[in-house]
């Protein structure tokens, strides 16, 4: 295989082209158990009918581990939205149609995203007091089983030349409650400065949905603890501040 051709440079991971295969390549600091897990759960969501990269091998290149599969020639709709802003509100239309109809799916043997959230709130720098009442709230929460992408944002999805639009990056994939993942996309929208998407998006979720908004708004500071975990200082410090908003209107 090629590594000569890089596509995307992310945390800790750089994903390559090589003629119809794309291969993400992880750094040192990945544990074999994380990478085949992430490989997993792709696997488990090719089989339910999504329009997914599907994997055709987990390798070692050079010492470091890497999951191969094919690759989608096309933009990814950030790019899109980027390069025809008058376009926007259509692609941000699609962008939710999409995020609904995985919704709709399930998988039973995905990781609950409870389980998941209560993990990291447990980690989060947040004195036991709020913790505790951050548990309380998700133990709270009503049980879904729906299939959560978990990083559902314009530039995980790539536009083919057809107009297909297939959704990339399932490492964070749970099942678990819909309104969870819309709580953290408005959340992705803030961190990259779009407010008035992140507004617009979460009517758009609301109405396709039918869900309330009061209902999405409810999970905000819970999403925002646990995904402080991660990240740079900046992004946990504007997390952490939606945190303590108990009644986000």
């Amino acid at each position: 295989m090629k590594l000569d051709r890089v596509i995307a440079v992310r945390n800790s991971k750089t994903v390559y082209r090589d003629g119809d295969k794309c291969i993400k390549v992880f750094s040192e600091n990945y544990s074999k158990a994380q990478v085949l897990n992430e490989a997993l759960n792709q696997a488990k969501i090719e089989e339910i009918g999504l329009h997914i990269p599907k994997i055709s091998e987990v390798t070692m290149i050079d010492g470091k581990w890497a999951i191969v599969s094919e690759y989608i020639k096309g933009k990814t709709l950030a790019q899109l939205m980027q390069e025809n802003p008058e376009k926007k509100d259509e692609y941000l239309e699609q962008f939710v149609d999409l995020q609904v109809e995985v919704h709709k799916k399930t998988c039973p043997l995905l990781n609950k995203l409870k389980d998941k959230m209560n993990e990291k709130i447990s980690k989060a720098e947040l004195d036991a007091t709020t913790r505790y009442d951050l548990h309380t709230r998700l133990e709270g929460m009503p049980k879904h089983n729906k299939v959560c992408h978990g990083d559902f944002n314009p530039s995980n999805i790539i536009v083919s030349e057809d107009g297909v639009m297939y959704l990339l990056d399932w490492s964070h994939v749970t099942q678990g409650n819909a309104s969870a993942d819309a709580a953290r996309t408005y959340l992705l929208f803030w961190l990259e400065g779009d407010i008035e998407g992140a507004k617009k998006y979460l009517d758009l979720f609301c109405k396709k949905s039918n869900t309330a908004k009061q209902y999405v708004q409810k999970w905000m500071p819970i999403v925002a603890a646990s995904q402080s975990v991660k990240g740079n200082e900046k992004e946990r410090e504007f997390l952490l501040s939606w945190v303590n908003v108990v009644d986000y209107q």
